[in-house]
């Protein structure tokens, strides 16, 4: 089936860059966002790895993001946030405080330790290598990015998985663009349009997908399942003007998308969307309607993700 149309980068402005590890399959991407930017986060996840949350609560002060990171290697991925705020830096981007400014870079991280060595991890140079690779043309899908490492489908151990990777998607509401861009690294299945597995746990012989919420509801018990080996991350972004407890609204709605894609939805999955407000459009928009296309984008980005990964 071919890919949703769209991506993050339709919101005008903003730059999606990847880069990857030598040596293992892992990675992170970057969200670069133009001055002005209002960052919001909903963390719904029982098991998050991330950065500058706090800051972006609405009662706190701070409402401009100047980049968002994706990465693996899980809680040693937020070293790559380091190289962020460095290229940020270079190019004299960051919150003015007293005599120096300072990057706001809110990052959140997946588990994908699983193969290869677990001491290859994304860094601070590969951080910043995703910042000079970034660009307003449509990113790559699948397994690039934040998305090298990811699997699906982990319900019954990761030798049953399915590639997961990262994706993206928009859409239009008149005169606003609301885009997505999601790492999927799910403990359970990726779901299609039909509601039907398209990733995800497959049999003992790998030659069909299993269905896990099916396979559950049947009375097949789960493998050992361990707190943070799975996690749905990503970023919705709008060009209508909102601000920070509005762009916290607007990633909660966003959620959504998740249980639309996603199948079964776990306590063990760190998942945590953040939304990015440019305010380009020059005007509000009504959250209630942009939540819906910001929900219905993370799900067709999370699709895309495994279908260009398995492609």
């Amino acid at each position: 089936m071919p890919l949703a149309p769209g991506s993050l980068t339709d919101v005008a402005g903003l730059c999606v860059g990847h880069a990857r590890m030598a040596g293992r399959d892992t990675g992170c991407s970057v969200v670069l966002c133009p001055d002005g930017t209002v960052g919001g986060v909903a963390q719904r996840g029982g098991a998050p790895g991330t950065r500058e949350t706090d800051l972006l609560r609405p009662e706190n002060t701070v409402d401009v993001v100047h980049a968002v990171l994706l990465t693996g290697g899980s809680a040693f991925g937020l070293d790559a946030a380091g190289g962020v705020m460095r290229w940020l830096d270079e190019h004299g981007l960051g919150l003015p405080v007293g005599p120096a400014r300072v990057p706001i870079v809110p990052a959140a991280v997946l588990f994908d330790l699983w193969l290869g060595d677990p001491r290859i991890r994304p860094d601070a140079a590969c951080g910043h290598a995703a910042c000079e690779a970034a660009g307003a043309s449509t990113p790559a899908q699948g397994r690039v990015g934040a998305g090298l490492g990811a699997t699906v489908g982990k319900m019954f151990g990761i030798a049953r998985a399915s590639p997961g990777g990262i994706g993206t998607a928009s859409l239009k509401l008149g005169a606003f663009t609301v885009g997505a861009l999601v790492a999927v690294n799910a403990l359970g299945d990726v779901l299609g349009e039909d509601g039907q597995p398209i990733a995800g746990a497959r049999t003992e012989d790998g030659s069909a997908l299993v269905g896990t919420q099916a396979a559950l509801l049947a009375g097949q018990g789960p493998a050992v399942v361990m707190a943070g080996m799975a996690t749905t991350i990503g970023v919705v972004a709008t060009d209508a003007r909102l601000t920070k407890a509005q762009a916290t609204q607007l990633a909660a709605l966003a959620h959504h998308g998740l249980s639309r894609a996603v199948s079964p939805l776990t306590a063990h999955d760190g998942d945590t969307l953040f939304a990015l407000a440019t305010g380009g459009a020059g005007r509000p928009g009504e959250l209630s309607a942009l939540g819906a296309l910001a929900a219905e984008a993370v799900a067709r980005a999370i699709r895309n993700a495994v279908r260009a990964a398995a492609g």
